[in-house]
């Protein structure tokens, strides 16, 4: 078996690498044709995350574990780069400098992902296989807040005349609003709240949310890549949320799996 801090930084790199890349897509799609600088840095780190993704096709399980932490580097540079710049676009969006297709709120999202993407890379360098245990509460805090997003996103992306899938989006950014505040109770009640009993009540029941909104997700993306529903949303970006959703449950799993263990421990 490989190093776990290799398997895992290449996992990570793997997976948000991409999400990266589209994020950067995704922004220079809804500038305006005026707007040319801004969409040629969107261009540059599409460039960019495309040669990290290049650079990873030479990596394996068993590669040198300081060639890993060494790219891992090169790659939290890249992540605080592009997380620099949608927050240079934010403020330029906050303050009426530009004005654009891209919400507020998207751009404030693509932003704390870069983030904890950057924070994954760190963490690993520093010997951290994630996820670890003592963050379930909070990680999981990182991807409801993720999925309430999505389905505000998706609702006002939607046609207007797309009435049911509009009110299937509300409702479930309102089930994930209402998970947000309860991970956020549980996360001020801690270190007393990381109780076994209390965190496998709290994975089981963002699965079920999770789950219900990856399959909406599914379906929608399936229905606009046959054009068989009106909306703005691109169809690579139906699938850029279905994957984040995917992600998640796999962490919901990892966590999960951790708490079995300490069960049958005791």
């Amino acid at each position: 078996m490989g190093d776990p801090i290799v398997e895992r930084s290449l996992d990570e790199i793997k997976f948000w690498s991409r999400i990266m890349k589209e994020h950067a897509l995704f922004l220079s799609l809804g500038f305006t044709y005026e707007q040319t600088q801004l969409i040629a840095e969107a261009q540059q780190f599409i460039t960019l995350f495309e040669r990290i993704e290049e650079k990873l096709a030479r990596f394996n399980v068993n590669s040198d574990i300081q060639q890993v932490k060494s790219f891992n580097n090169e790659v939290y540079q890249a992540a605080v780069a592009i997380w620099g710049y949608k927050r240079k676009v934010l403020g330029l969006t906050l303050r009426c400098e530009i004005r654009s297709n891209n919400y507020p709120l998207l751009v404030d999202h693509i932003s704390r992902e870069a983030a904890y993407f950057a924070n994954r890379l760190k963490d690993l360098n520093e010997g951290k296989p994630a996820p670890e245990p003592d963050t379930i509460i909070q990680e999981n805090l990182f991807f409801l807040k993720i999925m309430a997003d999505h389905a505000k996103f998706i609702g006002h992306l939607l046609d207007p005349s797309e009435r049911k899938l509009v009110d299937q989006a509300r409702e479930f950014s309102h089930d994930f609003d209402q998970l947000v505040f309860q991970a956020i109770d549980l996360d001020s009640m801690r270190p007393q709240s990381e109780t076994v009993p209390l965190l496998d009540q709290f994975l089981d029941q963002n699965r079920v949310s999770v789950v219900s909104l990856r399959d909406f997700k599914k379906t929608a993306r399936e229905l606009i890549e046959a054009c068989r529903i009106k909306s703005n949303i691109h169809p690579l970006l139906a699938d850029h949320t279905f994957r984040e959703a995917e992600r998640f449950l796999e962490i919901i799993d990892l966590f999960d799996s951790h708490l079995s263990g300490t069960k049958k421990g005791r």
